[in-house]
């Protein structure tokens, strides 16, 4: 008896095991000459005619259907033009290939083809966000930058492509680095055609992928899945344009990008040669990090508020000034065996920038100090730069990765400026004509080593990541001025030359070892030394000699200084279901060690102890929804400019000087960002915080002077201005972001809706009084992409920004001003041959210098034919600014003051271009079925490593 109902229970499980199997059905469409056929709609009937499901058709023609075991049903393919094809089948108990369907030319009309319903647009994987990039449509010409600014929480302004609000610092391709850490050159030069998917993630740091605890070196990156069968070829385009302004001053452009695609090696060549602004990568500033004293003005030092309520000003424009750019990129990637994969890419920059620009600087204060001034600056630019990643794996524990990075530049400013100080009903105290150029070279070589061993403990690991860095500054200029005070008159004539140079060595070594099957702990040490000295000489202008002989000691400085630290800390992480986190501490000693030679001989030291707690946290409601909250502390030491006390007249109205005093920042961080994606609906919504609090913040004070001062042995007039670095406690900055993106099938678009509001609480010295400068910002937008066919493509999109700043010393410098940008672009392609493109842009500003309130539109178009066999020729006459209207408006916030610029730009000229686009991809091959669950897949595969977000043991 017990038999015979075991016999019936395992009956009835068979029935309904078979019953619930699912297998896969595939197959591919092309028309009778073998073209494959993309987008056709294929449904999936019952053999009563009812609707069960459906598909489309992929870049390829290919399609994949999950269906029920052992069942009949009709394959209906659908393509408008073509004439309709069913095919009943029978499905078995394992995967089933229909082969090959052609469709025929017919005369389908549009309503007889019925949609299932919206294509897949993404979904969430685990921390990673997955977009489907063919259900976002683009020209056939468009760029990567152009294909993700269609998808949901996306936006693009003069600052850079930022996901949720966050700017993106990292592109890769297929999962590894493409042109090194420059995200222009692949979101610029990478055709969105070759693209299956877009991976958004955050990405940390070699050390923290392995580990699996985050240390807080996190960026935001992209990773780009390219389309098998589009990742085996050659693909390009390469063009050449000339014309004119009115005034017969000739424009031209040429460059392109080859790009050449073979199994595991990738090379990638660009170059551009144009005198219309166009930049297509970005460029190093080492001398900026370095400081180069002398060779231009010094900022404020503090952070910036702006429109968009972030820590540097708002461009409105595209670059300032005009710049003739000669440019060259080259990327390549390969596995040179088994064990070994290599990633490394050069750039070449070469600028030649003219900028006319003129400047009002209200300070806040009782005297209501106001300083302007019109300076014209010629700049030459070049950049040489190399990064390499060599990734060898040992053996199946042990691992090495290489990352040499170097950069050179070599930068030369000539610069006439006219300046003056105000006070009260425009009382001219006093002013300055200043004439200056000076010659950098500088370089910066950073070899980073990284060991990792996996022990056979799973979860047990060691790692040690050592890296050093050297850079080197030489820097010389002549400067002279002529200078008009309340009663006096006077002039500088000088050359100055400094040397400066940086070394810094730090070891990073982690350990990790789990405790129970869902927790691990993790042990860290972090030795670090740096060293830093400059050496200025200042030379005044012997009439006698007629030379620059005369040593200045007042100007000259010799500073070196020695920063040391040992941290070491203890995390523990806790990974199950839904919930990951991590929270532990870090001690730190540090001691920062100064001694100067000249003008004042002295030496001094500090030493700092601090307690340094650290949490991450990510809750996962669902497959599609998580929580993510991290908490970091840190402490970051002065720059060597900064320290150096020596003082900056090349500027006689702005002096400033450096501050041996200065101590280290503490920084507290927090950030929650909470969201998902819903696949059914296509909806991405995210709401992100930050909060930011620093001590210590390294602002500026500044000083009016009211009557001749002697300063380190020089004197400086009445009339001038004198700031140096200082710390002052309280920064804090606050920062709420939000977006939401969905389709709307209606218009055949998708519509992102962004806002945010944002306060800053900036402390600045003048004259001895302590000041804040709260600036309080909102922001929305909206932004309407089409959807429709690549060969109608559209976007709407509007920003606006309301920003309030009051101060707690001088009320009357309180003011609010408000800047919009709408924006409307259009790319229509008719029969397949002709092209119009126009993109128009309004901005308005209201509530600066009143100079500065405008409103104007820039309004850019083209006309092209595509032509060949193919259509891979254009042939395009363009006219950028249209309406002759360009401007280049910014407002800064500092502590101290705020600052509006008004730049030379780039206004109304033609020309006409011929462009070649190299699509040379081999055929045949079949769809990608690997399911990229992270961007690191291809890192940890089959190398005995935990995937990053996941339990190692």
């Amino acid at each position: 008896m017990w038999n015979c109902v075991k016999k019936l229970f395992l009956y009835l499980f068979l029935i309904t095991l078979s019953a619930n199997a699912q297998i896969t059905v595939k197959g591919y469409i092309t028309e009778k000459d073998g073209k494959s056929i993309p987008g056709v709609n294929i449904k999936v009937l019952k053999i009563d005619s009812s609707l069960f499901g459906g598909t489309a058709s992929d870049e390829n023609g290919y399609y994949k259907l999950s269906l029920p075991a052992s069942q009949k049903f009709i394959l209906q393919f659908n393509y408008i033009g073509f004439k309709r094809v069913q095919r009943q089948i029978e499905t078995s108990d394992s995967e089933m290939d229909i082969g090959r369907i052609v469709l025929k030319p017919g005369s389908n009309q549009l309503e007889e083809v019925e949609v299932v319903g919206l294509q897949q647009r993404g979904e969430q994987k685990g921390d990673t966000t997955s977009f489907n990039a063919d259900a976002f449509k683009t020209n056939p010409d468009a760029s990567a930058e152009d294909l993700i600014k269609k998808m949901p929480g996306v936006t693009s302004d003069n600052s850079g492509v930022k996901v949720n609000g966050e700017e993106v610092k990292r592109v890769l391709v297929d999962g590894k680095p493409f042109f090194g850490e420059d995200p222009n050159a692949a979101l610029k030069n990478l055709p969105a055609e070759i693209i299956e998917k877009v991976e958004v993630f955050d990405k940390m740091s070699e050390q923290s992928q392995f580990s699996g605890f985050n240390d807080g070196d996190q960026q935001k990156a992209i990773n780009f899945v390219t389309k098998r069968g589009k990742n085996m070829g050659q693909f390009g385009r390469i063009y050449g344009g000339v014309g004119g302004e009115e005034s017969g001053e000739i424009r031209y452009s040429a460059g392109g990008n080859i790009n050449s695609f073979k199994d595991k090696q990738r090379v990638s060549l660009l170059f551009l040669s144009n005198n219309i602004n166009q930049q297509n990568f970005s460029t190093a500033d080492i001398m900026g990090a370095m400081g180069s004293s002398g060779g231009g003005r010094r900022g404020d030092g503090g952070s910036r508020g702006s429109f968009s309520g972030g820590s540097s000003s708002l461009l409105t424009a595209p670059q300032n000034g005009i710049s003739a750019t000669q440019a060259l990129g080259l990327n390549y990637s390969d596995e040179w065996g088994k064990k070994t994969t290599i990633s490394g890419s050069y750039f070449f920059n070469f600028s030649d920038n003219i900028n006319e620009a003129n400047q009002v600087r209200n300070y806040f204060g009782k005297e209501q100090l106001i300083y302007s001034q019109n300076n014209t600056d010629n700049t030459i630019n070049l950049n040489h730069r190399f990064n390499v990643r060599l990734e060898h794996n040992i053996d199946s524990v042990n691992k090495i990765i290489f990352t040499p990075n170097f950069t050179y530049q070599k930068y030369n400013l000539k610069s006439e400026l006219e300046g003056n100080n105000k006070i009260l009903e425009g009382i001219k105290i006093s002013e300055t004509k200043t004439k200056s150029k000076a010659e950098n070279d500088g370089y910066d070589f950073a070899p980073n080593l990284l060991f990792q061993h996996k022990f056979k403990k799973r979860g047990r690991t060691v790692s040690v990541n050592l890296n050093t860095k050297f850079t080197e500054n030489i820097n010389e200029g002549k400067y002279y001025s002529r200078n008009i005070f309340t009663d006096t008159t006077s002039g500088l004539d000088q050359e100055y030359n400094t040397y400066g140079n940086t070394k810094k060595y730090s070891a990073n070594i982690s350990y990790t070892e789990p405790i129970t099957e869902f927790s691990q702990v993790e042990l860290k040490f972090n030795p670090s030394y740096y060293e830093g000295s400059s050496d200025k000489e200042t030379d005044d202008y012997s009439k006698l000699k007629k030379q620059y002989v005369d040593f200045n000691p007042s100007l000259s400085n010799k500073y070196f200084n020695i920063y040391t630290t040992q941290r070491a800390g203890l995390s523990y992480k806790y990974n199950k279901n839904k919930l990951n986190v991590t929270v532990g501490s870090d001690i730190q000693q540090s001691n920062l060690q100064g001694d100067q030679s000249y003008p004042v001989a002295f030496g001094s030291s500090q030493s700092f102890r601090n307690i340094l707690p650290h949490m991450h946290l990510n809750y996962k409601f669902s497959k599609s929804k998580n929580l993510r909250m991290h908490y970091r502390s840190s402490t970051n030491i002065p720059s060597l400019l900064q320290l150096q006390n020596v003082l900056d007249v090349t500027n006689p109205l702005q002096v400033s000087s450096g501050n041996t005093s200065l101590k280290q920042t503490n920084e507290q961080y927090l950030s929650m960002r909470f969201g998902g994606f819903d696949m059914k609906t296509s909806r991405n919504a995210m709401i992100f915080l930050n909060c930011n609090i620093i001590n210590d913040y390294i602002s500026t004070a500044n000083y009016t002077i009211r009557k001749d001062t002697i300063i380190q042995n020089f004197e400086i007039k009445a009339g001038s201005q004198l700031s140096k670095p200082v710390n002052l406690d309280n920064y804090l900055n606050l920062r709420s972001f939000f977006t939401y993106g969905f389709p709307i099938k209606v218009l055949k678009s998708n519509i992102n809706v962004n806002g945010g509001l944002s306060y800053s609480h900036l402390p600045g010295l003048n004259n001895e009084v302590l000041n804040y400068a709260d600036n309080y910002t909102g922001n929305g937008g909206v932004f309407m992409g089409s959807n429709i066919n690549q060969n109608i493509d559209f976007s709407i999109g509007y920003n606006g920004y309301y920003n309030v700043v009051k101060n707690t010393v001088q009320v009357q410098s309180d003011n609010s001003y408000f800047n919009h940008v709408a924006t409307f672009k259009l790319n229509l392609i008719i029969k397949n041959a002709f092209v119009i493109n126009t993109d128009i842009s309004h901005s308005l500003y209201n509530g600066l210098n009143q100079s500065f309130d405008q409103v104007y539109m820039l309004w850019n178009a083209y006309l092209g034919y595509k032509f060949g066999t193919k259509k891979n020729w254009e042939l395009k006459a363009s006219v950028f600014d249209l309406l002759k209207q360009n401007r280049s408006i910014s407002r800064t916030i500092t502590s101290n003051y705020t600052e509006d610029n008004n730049s030379t730009v780039l206004q109304r000229y033609g020309m006409i271009t011929l462009t070649y686009t190299l699509r040379n991809f081999k055929k045949g091959q079949p769809p990608k079925n690997e399911d990229s669950e992270s961007p690191y897949r291809e890192m940890f595969k089959n190398r005995g490593m935990h995937m990053p977000g996941r339990p190692p043991f």
